[in-house]
This record gives structure tokens, sequence and C-alpha cells, in this order.
């Protein structure tokens, strides 16, 4: 019998923030439900490099097997990652397959998503940083669990169950890349990570 989930990390993708309508649910659920649970959902920066540093950083202290991760889009890449350093449970919503592939084409002045005055740069060394990032043949496939639509207009969803092929795997006919149904599948997403 796994142990319970004590710490849970939540990490947004590209252009978002904590604020995202996905973060700021399951912190509501989170803090509702399970209030002995330790929740985090930094604002990750633009660099990979200093966002894996500053993630690292901040769960050094906690338990590997008592914590999970949650990911969307560039999250989801990013947590496959932690969850692949750390092996810790994991669920991924949309999560990005390619991003070194994808991102290449976004280089240059962005803002964000929830506060469109917010300004900054994707660099091109961060490219590299994303390739550095990308890890082979996943292990421990039991311990991921990804949400992925097939309506997502920003990523394929081919790639993206190729990716997680042996994982779990809940495939939505339809939906969007933000998964605004989000409410129709936090409970599923929640129950997975079987937080304390």
């Amino acid at each position: 019998m796994p142990l319970l989930t004590t710490h849970l990390l939540y990490l947004h993708g590209f252009r978002s923030s904590p604020q995202s309508m996905k973060a700021q649910k399951t912190a509501a659920r989170v803090a509702d439900r399970h209030p002995g649970v330790t929740w985090w959902c930094p604002q990750l920066p633009p660099s990979p490099r200093e966002a894996m540093a500053l993630v690292a950083e901040g769960i050094s202290a906690w338990p590997q097997a008592q914590m999970a991760v949650i990911g969307s889009s560039l999250g989801g890449f990013y947590a496959t990652h932690v969850a692949q350093t750390r092996a810790c449970r994991a669920v991924l919503l949309n999560p990005a397959v390619h991003p070194a592939r994808d991102l290449a084409a976004h280089i240059g002045e962005q803002t964000t998503w929830q506060h469109p005055q917010d300004r900054f740069f994707f660099r091109p060394e961060y490219i590299d940083e994303l390739q550095a990032l990308t890890h082979g043949p996943l292990t421990g496939l039991q311990r991921y669990f990804a949400v992925i639509a097939k309506g997502d207009e920003v990523l394929d969803w081919r790639e993206m169950t190729a990716r997680y092929a042996g994982a779990r795997v809940k495939l939505l006919e339809g939906g969007d890349h933000a998964l605004s149904d989000f409410d129709a599948h936090i409970d599923e997403v929640l129950d997975f990570l079987s937080l304390a």
C-alpha cells in the first residue's frame, strides 16, 4: 500500500501562473478537503534551468515517498522531470512532450495569460535548457496519470498518449488545451494522488 501524499507541488504552464484556473481550483480543493497537505504552486521563471532549480530547492526537504506533482502543459513536462528524478507520483494535464521544438517559435517578448501587462522575454538559450531536461523512455509508469484532450488546440494528443503509453491515461474525446471542464476531472486527479 503506497504511503499517503503529504506534500503536493503544482507546476503551471508556459505564459501561465499560480492564478490559473486549474491551479486555483486545485489549491481550493486541497485546502478544503486535505488541510494537512503541504501545497506549493510557485511562479516559475521563464528559464527552464532556473525554474527547475527553484523547484529542486523548494522540495529538497520534502519526503520523497510522500510527495506528488501536478503539471499542466509545459508544467507537465517539468512535472515529468520531477517525477523521474524524485520517483514520485505525477498527474499531467495536457502535458507538453516536445517543448524544445514547440517553443522555438515563441522566442521573444511574451505576456502572461492572467496578467497581460506582465511581460517576460523567452530567450533562445531556453531551448537548450529544455532539451537538457528531456528524459528518455520513462520509468515507473504506474506512478503517472495523464489527462489528455483530443480537442487540445495547442498540443497533439497523439504525441501525448504515445509519450505516456503504459501509464494511466484519461483520453477525452473533445475538450481543449485549458481543460475548461477541469471540474469533471479534479476528483479523479486527487484520488490518484491519495492525499493525506
